[in-house]
């Protein structure tokens, strides 16, 4: 359960000098971010810094992933931001006891994943549908922002309300807070171009907290973010009622989501790039554990983040103890200097939370899509556009009904190939790619490109029907290549006899071939090898062809024998007969064209 006692024994003496910088580095980064993070959650700032603290003294013995920071984010603080307003119904006092709810609430989810090895559920939110998503977040993030960075009121509904009554009150803009904001602006894009992966949010805040000690900012109309709590909070559940929590559970599960794609998607690169493993039900029990923490410390739900991780990384992180380090530090601003945070300019706060998530928008990735993928664009459209309209936790949903929707789609339309023969050899491969392939008189062969099962069978029956009725002259033979076939199930071997049988009224006949092992055993039991001739591992689409060519009453074994060696090879070596992918125990396999 604990990964850190893996990585632990091979712990060098030598990385902790680099865990130190990049675990500075880090808390550097995470204090600004925290704090900004809280007020997209419409939480006091030291929420942010408890949710920091307390998950990221607990997330580093469970993560398997080495250079992943935990944290709070801007997705997941804008969406527990958007949703708690109608559950609370206008009470603000209950805010922190419902976002603190709502970590432990998605500490349960992510520990029931971990326990039921549910890793690969991360992958049921395609790319397409996070980079709409994100996108959207961007756009709902600016909305929300651009009225404290330019000192007006902020308006309420959705992006377009939102954005609607920004332009309508557009000539109340404070100009100190606009030129303070723009200038925090400025110097953080400075910093990305020539001080990468250093602190420069923490040097903006230091100068914002510096100036507002010279400036009488309160006369000038700019608001500071006040008072900011010191010393730890008590540890304990939150006090909200049954009701509640079952109000809190949709909330809690786009959290976990959210939470789970992201922390798995940083794992998977940095794993790739520094070349170890990453177990992602590790990282379920590691989210879990953070959360807890997170929940029962007064914060609200984490996750890892990307910016942070980055940072974390580029300070030369070589294991977990950066995150440990960071947490240290956390704490200590948190006991003895959170005080002098209270003269922090909120138009500051504002350009630090957009600045941070301006990644948010990938407009390449957008453009890309636009351009090679039109459909994968309209999924990443639908997206974007329901966090827009529909709000950040419905936009959740509405991905991940998307993602599953595509999946299912997609498997149940799969490609059927209608082969034709390679020239000079006993090869067959889709002849619509292959133009130059020989048809086979008298025979259609196909092969359908999955498994056949209940929700794609009619596909594939009506498609192989449509063909047969389109060939002119009509085939004699209708072949089955399986071997692109994992599996088949009881409504795939049932929809093949009901083909054999549509077939058999036109006057054709249905032979199938290549099945690998645990396809011909379903076969056998639903009487299709009794129905259409014997399944082996070693008659080969070739060889019903073959059979076929030399007579209605030949055998396939007299064919093959007639037929002799396949092909000689260079060096004297049989070249294999068979279709493109053929079942891995055939000794007549040849790889896929």
């Amino acid at each position: 359960m604990l990964a850190a006692a893996r990585w632990l024994r091979a712990y060098s003496p030598a990385w902790f000098r680099a865990d130190l910088v990049a675990g500075v580095t880090l808390a550097a980064y995470l204090l600004p971010s925290g704090i900004g993070d809280a007020s997209l959650a419409q939480l006091p700032p030291e929420a942010g810094l408890y949710a920091c603290l307390f998950s990221g003294l607990v997330f580093w013995l469970f993560c398997s992933s080495r250079q992943t920071a935990i944290t709070v984010t801007s997705a997941i603080s804008l969406l527990v931001g958007s949703s708690l307003g109608e559950i609370a119904g206008g009470d603000v006092g209950r805010f922190g006891a419902l976002a603190s709810c709502t970590a432990l609430l998605a500490a349960a989810l992510a520990f029931i994943a971990w326990f039921a090895r549910a890793g690969a559920i991360v992958n049921f939110i395609s790319e397409t549908v996070l980079i709409g998503f994100k996108a959207g977040v961007a756009l709902h993030l600016a909305s929300t922002q651009l009225p404290k960075l330019c000192g007006i009121k902020a308006g309420h509904g959705d992006f377009w309300e939102r954005m609607a009554d920004f332009l309508a009150h557009a000539d109340q803009i404070n100009i100190p807070s606009l030129a303070l904001g723009g200038a925090a602006l400025a110097a953080l894009v400075a910093g990305r171009i020539w001080l990468r992966n250093k602190p420069v949010s923490l040097f903006v805040v230091v100068g914002g907290i510096a100036t507002a000690s010279f400036v009488d900012f309160g006369g000038l109309g700019v608001k500071l973010l006040g008072e900011v709590p010191s010393g730890l909070p008590p540890l304990g559940l939150p006090a909200v009622s049954l009701e509640e929590v079952r109000e809190l559970l949709p909330l809690a599960l786009a959290c976990f989501l959210l939470g789970a794609v992201e922390t798995a998607a940083i794992g998977r690169m940095f794993a790739e790039k520094h070349g170890y493993r990453l177990d992602s039900n590790q990282e379920f029990l590691a989210l879990a554990g953070a959360n807890m923490a997170a929940g029962l410390g007064q914060g609200f739900p984490v996750s890892g983040g990307m910016s942070q991780s980055l940072v974390n990384e580029g300070g030369g992180a070589r294991t977990p103890i950066s995150g440990l380090v960071a947490a240290g530090i956390v704490l200590m601003v948190v006991v003895f200097f959170s005080e002098t945070l209270r003269n922090l300019p909120q138009p500051v706060l504002a350009a630090i939370v957009i600045f941070a998530v301006v990644g948010l928008f990938k407009a390449k990735e957008l453009l890309r899509l636009w351009r090679l993928h039109r459909d994968e664009f309209l999924v990443a459209m639908a997206a974007l556009l329901g966090v827009l309209g529909a709000g950040l936790l419905r936009g959740v949903l509405i991905g991940a009904v998307i993602s599953l929707v595509l999946l299912i789609r997609r498997a149940s339309v799969p490609n059927v190939a209608f082969l034709g023969r390679i020239p000079g050899t006993r090869r067959y491969t889709d002849a619509e790619r292959h133009a130059s392939n020989e048809p086979i008189p008298g025979v259609l062969a196909f092969r359908p490109e999955s498994g056949l099962v209940y929700f794609n069978a009619d596909h594939v029956f009506d498609t192989v029907l449509a063909r047969v009725d389109a060939a002119t002259p009509r085939p004699k033979l209708v072949v089955g290549d399986l071997s692109n076939a994992p599996f088949v199930d009881i409504a795939g071997a049932r929809m093949l006899l009901g083909l054999g049988a549509e077939l058999k009224r036109r006057g054709i006949a249905l032979r199938l071939a290549d099945a690998r092992s645990s396809v011909r055993d379903m076969l056998r039991i639903e009487g299709v090898e009794k129905e259409f001739g014997r399944l082996d591992r070693s008659t080969t689409l070739a060889d019903v062809i073959e059979a076929f060519d030399r007579g209605a009453g030949a055998s396939v074994d007299a064919a093959r024998e007639a037929a002799g060696p396949p092909h000689a090879a260079p060096g004297g070596t049989a070249a294999p007969a068979s279709s493109d992918k053929p079942e891995a125990d055939a000794p007549t396999g040849v790889p896929p064209s």
